[in-house]
């Protein structure tokens, strides 16, 4: 097979999602895996790459490949990118009218089509299964789709997605677990995307506590109704004509008629805009993203339609005129203007964040593009800048020989859910039954690295030498990061504060946990973790002493 061009050779991230992957199903009797990648992270060339590792077993054993697309205008875009990866590669279209499933290597497939059952039927073959946007998975379409492909009876599955809250919806149902996951901030420190700035836009007249929330989130309805009755648009744009009259821009907002609003308000002002919704015809959305694209007009405005498979690098704006108070849509939103595009002179990106004059609900920020802990002092730094700071910070304040840090307060410190369990041994849980942990060197002031699953037990590093005690914790909160999600491995992560479900007390009830009353979701899964984890190296301690 011929040399993949430059453009498409997996970046070392990209092969270290690739070979999580590959590990994962190999290793461990979980099939259903997730990798979580930023938007403009590459996943499309992941899964294209991964297809190609895979497709000398999947020929020998007279199987291929089927990729699952959230919407039917993705398919193309999924369908030319894996072509373009891998030119040899057969690949066929399956969506209303097309029906390219004979003789192929990887069928591309949108969800709708495969909902209907004599066109899933009609697909034979199939050893890898490829999700994208696989936070949608815990739909009933996608349960049936993928149980008639085998998800649920060994096939491999892998599911990718810039934003993934595996306690939402029923998607711990479906990924048995997330083997890799990437920082926003890493990417932009290695330059694969361009640093971010954020902005507060204050509509004096908007109340935000007066909107309920529902599935955690503001009500898409009532805050529509909220931000048009405050006169936000006018305050956005005239915002945006203060801070971004140069720069090519989308805007997100919570329904149609606010989209609406906003262009209006846009054009208003000055500033050429147009609208974008899900139900409008797809030859006006086309019209209006290529007049987008020729810089006839400088704004898009969306009621959610550009958060999954909008490509515009050019793009160095966002407004985020639906506040949220999930991380991962902000994510999301927010993601579509930190790509690349040096040939236009991008040299960063600028959130522009629709706040009301004050509110009780604590909202996705910019802060919220990293798992790290951070404080924007000045909202003229970038985000790299406000890490930077903290960490020059840190280190002026820190003299190793001056100052004895206790243990308790450094793993206290942390931005890691670091437990303990009754014998003293510090461990963060990043799987189900997998634990990362330290082991006291009873020489010296040191300590080991261990990893335990039931697959392995425990195992070291290879290079497995004794380290203090702050590079051991940081090494080990990095593969801890690497390995699971980073939303079961973050101390701050917002699902620990909600009420403690009825699933988590049936187990402690089940286990004999003493749970206090009133304990969160993220206290009773601690005391879970620790009886787990305690119990194991019990375990494991009475076989070595026999």
């Amino acid at each position: 097979m011929s040399e993949l061009p430059e453009t498409f050779k997996p970046r070392p991230y990209q092969t270290e999602a690739i070979n999580a992957l590959t590990t994962g199903w190999a290793t461990s009797a979980n099939n259903r895996l997730a990798v979580v990648l930023p938007t403009g992270a590459g996943k499309t060339v992941v899964f294209s790459n991964l297809i190609l590792d895979q497709l000398v077993v999947l020929t020998a054993r007279g199987e291929r490949a089927l990729v699952i697309s959230h919407r039917e205008e993705l398919l193309t875009q999924a369908a030319d990118k894996i072509k373009a990866v891998a030119p040899a590669l057969r690949v066929g279209i399956v969506k209303a009218e097309r029906d390219e499933h004979q003789d192929v290597d990887v069928v591309v497939a949108s969800i709708q089509t495969l909902a209907v059952e004599r066109r899933r039927r009609a697909i034979t073959g199939i050893g890898l299964v490829i999700v994208d946007e696989c936070h949608h998975a815990a739909a009933r379409s996608y349960m049936t789709v993928l149980e008639h492909f085998g998800a649920w009876r060994g096939i491999p599955v892998a599911g990718f997605t810039a934003t993934m809250t595996r306690q939402d919806g029923g998607l711990a149902d479906v990924w048995e677990e997330v083997v890799f996951t990437l920082d926003i901030l890493e990417m932009i420190e290695d330059g694969y995307l361009c640093d971010v700035r954020g902005k507060r836009v204050t509509v004096p007249g908007l109340d935000l506590d007066s909107v309920r929330t529902r599935n955690g989130d503001l009500q898409e309805g009532q805050l529509g109704h909220a931000l048009d009755d405050s006169g936000a648009a006018e305050v956005v744009a005239e915002a945006y004509r203060l801070h971004a009259t140069d720069r090519p821009g989308v805007v997100f907002t919570p329904t149609v008629e606010t989209a609406k609003s906003m262009a209006d308000a846009f054009t208003a002002a000055g500033i050429t805009a147009a609208a974008v919704w899900g139900d409008m015809s797809r030859d006006d959305r086309a019209a209006a993203l290529q007049k987008y694209r020729a810089g006839d007009v400088q704004v898009l405005t969306n009621c959610m339609v550009l958060t999954e498979g909008f490509d515009a690098p050019w793009t160095s704006c966002a407004v985020i005129a639906r506040p949220t108070k999930s991380p991962g849509l902000y994510c999301q939103m927010v993601g579509r203007a930190l790509r690349l595009s040096p040939e236009t002179g991008k040299k960063d990106a600028l959130v522009l964040d629709v706040m009301g004059a004050s509110t009780q609900h604590k909202l996705a920020s910019i802060v919220d593009l990293t798992g790290r802990d951070v404080v924007m002092q000045d909202e003229e730094q970038t985000l790299r800048e406000a890490v930077r700071e903290a960490e020059e910070k840190k280190k002026r304040h820190l003299d190793l020989s001056r100052i004895q840090v206790e243990e308790i307060d450094l793993f206290h410190g942390s931005s890691t859910r670091w437990l303990k369990t009754a014998s003293g041994v510090w461990f963060i849980p990043v799987a189900d039954a997998t634990f990362v942990f330290l082991v006291r060197n009873p020489v010296d002031r040191t300590y080991w690295l261990r990893r335990f699953d039931l697959t392995n037990g425990i195992v070291g590093p290879k290079n497995d030498v004794p380290l203090p005690l702050a590079p051991a914790k940081a090494w080990l909160e990095q593969q801890a990061r690497a390995m699971g999600s980073r939303w079961l491995a973050t101390r701050a992560a917002t699902w620990r504060d909600r009420p403690a479900s009825v699933k988590q007390l049936n187990y402690c009830r089940v286990k004999g946990i003493r749970v206090p009353p009133g304990s969160s979701a993220g206290e009773v899964s601690d005391l879970a973790a620790i009886h787990e984890f305690t119990t194991i190296l019990d375990r494991l301690g009475a076989k070595a002493a026999a």
